[in-house]
Order: C-alpha cells, then structure tokens, then sequence
C-alpha cells in the first residue's frame, strides 16, 4: 500500500475512534471533575479542571471536532501524566461535533474565535499566566496564543502540530468539508454548508502556509519557549515541524519518532515534565 494513502487511513481510523470517545468525559475517566461551563454572550464552552498547581492548558487533538475525551486518546493521556503536578484545564472546542461547547461560526476570523474562548475560560478561571499543550490543531492554536498572549504563556507544547503541506494543500480543508461540516448542520439549524465552507476556506485556503495563524517571521522573533513533538502524517508535516523548532530562538525538538515504537513514548513524556519544570515559575 502507498505509504501516504497508508498515513491517510491510519490518521482516520485515529479520528473514528475519538468520534466514538463517550460524549460525557468525567464518567469516562474519573480525571477531570464536574463539567462546568463559561458562558460569553452567545458563547458557551464545557471544561473540566484537575490538579493543582501552575495552570497548564491542554488542547485535544481532532481538528474542529477537538474536544476533551480526545485528550485520552491522544498518543499519551496529558491529564493522567500531569495533574499531579499541575492546575490542568482543558475543554471541548466551540462547535465540535459529539462536544457540549457552542457559539457562533464566525467566518471572518475562524481562528481567532477559538483563541478568544480559549483566554476567555482563563480568565473566567482567574489565571493570568499559564503553560499550554496542545495536540494536533492544538498547534496553530498555540501559535496563536503565543501572538496574543505572549506575556501570558510562559510555555508552549506543540505535539504532532498541524500545518500546511504544499503537495496537500487541501487536506485539511476536505477533511473538515466531510468530516466536520455535514454534522454540524445537521444539528445546528443556524448554520448552513455554504457558511461552513466559507468559514473553512478562511481558515485553510485564504494565504494558507505554514502554521495557519502566525508568520515565520513572528517565529523567528518569538521569546517563549517552546518544545516540539513532530508528526509526520498528511495533516501533521514534519517539514513544519522542524522548520519552527530551526527558527524559534527558544526550541526545543523531541526525539523523532517519538510515538512509535510506543517504548518512545515515555521518553517524550520525561522530556515534556522535565521541559515544563525547567521554565515554570519559581514562584508555582
């Protein structure tokens, strides 16, 4: 079998599964506690919280169908390995299918949205400077933080980021059109394909390149640390990857492959507490 069509259908099955994660997280785990929610005008995001200690946001995997249950599934489980050490707070994204977050589609700025729900809910949370995690989407989402946020992020985990791939260059947006679009209207009479698709054409076919939300030039110049865990699947290029850890001034790379052997994975584990610990607060 082609090694790319291998990749494809390796990265769907991935997705399948989450899809069937239980739609109610705390009885699926145990990890998080009570589900509670922040309510912004028409916005409305589900998020659980566990641990204690300094605040560390955790992304779920999944593209636009990220949600909490995907952080179990991911290639370790990020609540289990770190809330014992730190406050982690992690929620469904806005509109993902099977999730309990909602709010509008906001085509004009796709990507900013979730950014906004994403400060919002630590500042409803009364935190002002945090770590953040992120699986998948959770990489432009970082990279976004980072540009918003850069006095607040103390420091960033990209792992297995997402990012434009010029043989591929429309993978995510078709994926997306088949995988995450039709449901949503399905359920969400206010919202029709012809929104959807100009919402996903903003976010993955207007100027796409690199990580979708920053320039290689904001990269370049960009302070907070930053450790990365590359992929290499058709929504994952390593090429990316690599390219922000050679240009960030303050990254840091995994070893590659990290995810298989699966005997890699506790490596990578080690290398994300010991990279947290090294930049966290002495004051935490």
């Amino acid at each position: 079998m082609d090694p790319i069509r291998r990749k494809i259908l390796k990265a769907g099955a991935a997705a399948t599964a989450m899809a069937a994660a239980p739609r109610v997280f705390t009885q699926q785990t145990g990890q998080g506690g009570a589900l509670k929610f922040y309510e912004k005008g028409p916005v409305r995001i589900a998020y659980q919280e566990a641990g204690s200690g300094f605040p560390l946001l955790l992304i779920a995997g999944g593209g636009l169908n990220s949600r909490m249950a995907g952080l179990i599934t991911s290639p370790f489980n990020p609540i289990e390995e770190f809330k014992g050490e730190y406050r982690c707070i992690f929620a469904d994204l806005r509109n993902a299918n099977a999730g309990q977050s909602s709010g509008p589609l906001e085509i004009d700025r796709p990507w900013d949205s979730h950014t906004d729900d994403h400060l919002g809910l630590l500042d409803h949370l009364g935190v002002d400077k945090f770590m953040v995690l992120g699986f998948c989407i959770g990489g432009p989402f970082i990279w976004n933080l980072l540009k918003r946020a850069p006095d607040r992020v103390v420091a960033a985990v990209p792992a297995q980021p997402v990012g434009f791939r010029p043989e591929m260059p429309n993978v995510l947006y078709e994926g997306s059109m088949t995988g995450w679009g039709p449901e949503l209207v399905k359920r969400r009479t206010d919202i029709t394909m012809e929104m959807v698709e100009k919402y996903l054409t903003r976010m993955y076919r207007t100027n796409p390149d690199f990580v979708f939300t920053v320039t290689r030039d904001f990269v370049r110049k960009c302070q907070t640390p930053v450790l990365i865990l590359p992929d290499d699947v058709p929504a994952h290029p390593y090429a990316v990857a690599m390219e922000c850890a050679m240009l960030a001034p303050k990254a840091e790379v995994s070893i590659y492959p990290w995810k298989e052997p699966k005997e890699r994975i506790p490596l990578a584990v080690r290398q994300i507490r010991s990279f947290l610990r090294a930049h966290r607060p002495a004051s935490a």
